[in-house]
Formats: C-alpha cells, sequence, structure tokens
C-alpha cells in the first residue's frame, strides 16, 4: 500500500465524542417547536449530514421556515444551552501529535457549522494540528464530495494520496464520490457492517487500532 499525504478527518464521532451532545441538542429544539419527535436513532442516523439536509431527513414535510427555526433552535442548545458533555475521544489527540511528526498533512471535512468547528478546536486545543477545513455551511453537505475535492485542490494533494476517515456512512461515500481511499471507523455513530457495505478500504474499532494503522507506514515528504 502506498503511503498517504493527505489524511482527512471526519470530526464528529471520529476525533470529537459528541454525539449525545448532538442528540439532547436535536431532541430540545424538536421539543421547543412542538413538533413530532424523532427515536434517538433516527437523530444519531443524520449525524454526519449538514444541518439543513440532517433537517430536511428528519422533517421533509418542513418548509424553510421551520427548518430554519430547527437550525436556530439546535444551534442554541449546541453551542450554549445543553450540558451533556463533548470531548475529544481518548488519545485523539496524542494520534493527531503522531501523525504530525511523521509529516502528514491533516485536515477535518465535517458536517458541523463553521462557527460550531472554530469554536471547539481552540477550545480542545488541536486547531494547530490542521491545515485547513471544509464545514457543511460553506459548501456541500456530505456524500457529496465537493468539500473533499475543495480539501485536495487547496492543499495540492491529489486523490490517490488521499485518505479520508470518518464514522458514517457519508463520509466514505463522499470519499469514493472523490476518488479518494477511504477508512472507516466503527467507535462512532454507524454500526460496522453499514460501514463495511460502503467499500472501504478497511475498518478499525478504536482511536489505538486507528494510531497503529495510521503509522505503519512513513509517508511521502510533502512537496
Amino acid at each position: 500500500m502506498l503511503p498517504y499525504k493527505l489524511i482527512v478527518f471526519d470530526w464528529d464521532g471520529t476525533l470529537m465524542d459528541s454525539e449525545a451532545r448532538i442528540v439532547a441538542s436535536m431532541r430540545a429544539a424538536i421539543r421547543d417547536l412542538d413538533l413530532p419527535p424523532r427515536e434517538d436513532d433516527a437523530l444519531r442516523n443524520v449525524i454526519g449530514l449538514g444541518l439543513q439536509e440532517a433537517l430536511a431527513t428528519l422533517y421533509p414535510e418542513g418548509d424553510r421556515l421551520l427548518k430554519n427555526a430547527l437550525v436556530e433552535r439546535y444551534r442554541h442548545y449546541y453551542l450554549n444551552a445543553d450540558p451533556t458533555p463533548s470531548q475529544l475521544f481518548e488519545g485523539a489527540k496524542l494520534l493527531l501529535e503522531k501523525l504530525q511528526e511523521q509529516g502528514y498533512l491533516m485536515a477535518i471535512a465535517t458536517g458541523k457549522g463553521r462557527a460550531g468547528l472554530d469554536r471547539v478546536l481552540p477550545e480542545v486545543g488541536v486547531a494547530h494540528y490542521f491545515c485547513t477545513s471544509r464545514c457543511a455551511d460553506e459548501t456541500a453537505s456530505k456524500p457529496d464530495p465537493r468539500m473533499l475535492l475543495e480539501i485536495m485542490a487547496q492543499t495540492k494533494v491529489s486523490a490517490g494520496e488521499t485518505l479520508m476517515v470518518g464514522d458514517t456512512e457519508y463520509d466514505l461515500l463522499m470519499a469514493k464520490h472523490a476518488g479518494t481511499d477511504a477508512l472507516a471507523v466503527s467507535y462512532g455513530v454507524h454500526e460496522k457492517t453499514r460501514l463495511q457495505r460502503c467499500g472501504p478500504i478497511d475498518c478499525v474499532d478504536s482511536i489505538e487500532a486507528l494510531q497503529g494503522w495510521l503509522l505503519k507506514s512513513v509517508p511521502r515528504a510533502y512537496v
């Protein structure tokens, strides 16, 4: 296997253990607007999509005004009002440190909004590991390949030298559409069998296994 120059990480469910906070915030937003409730499995299923796309999946009959109200209430809870803790997965910061030492370029492709990502990166002390990022509110949502294509264009790294790492089928399908390899992690949102149906080159079950997989070969020097 040829080593990669660029590793693109999903954020929620891959590096950040934020599933519980996302679900709680979505549930609270739905309650505020007196909408028909959705099961937690349905709320977890849309993690990884852009917020507008997630809400359209949950409430396809809703109009633009409803979706805008849901976005506002969700952001209120997720950014400020919900007390559910959200933190990096244990070992994630060490993984990023070791990958940087090995010379990899790293980027983020996420369904989060720009305001949320820009807030959390310095809070958890990992902003300096990433050369760039793309969020769903500034480009197309996964599984559209646009955010991954934009990252590769900015870094001038080819699809064959890029690896996408994510915990949802949306990450893996985005990589497939962009022509890059994808590595699945099963400790996040979508279950392993669902991930494997998307054809990743491998699937790992922990941050420790992810570190071992990524560091088993030294990347080519980035030029």
